[in-house]
């Protein structure tokens, strides 16, 4: 089953540190913030989804 906690901060952290970026007037940052959480979230998520359902 996936950590959905870990998932969650992962995510949260991101969007803060696209804000962060975006503050900065640094849009292409934020969006390559944000890119790569949700391909790492989506990775975490399969490595602990059951995948013989």
């Amino acid at each position: 089953m996936p950590d959905y906690e870990q998932l969650y901060h992962l995510m949260v952290n991101a969007a803060e540190d696209a804000l962060a970026a975006l503050e900065n007037g640094n849009v292409w940052d934020a969006k390559r913030l944000l890119i790569e959480a949700e391909q790492r979230a989506e990775e975490k998520y399969l490595e602990g989804a059951d995948l013989e359902r």
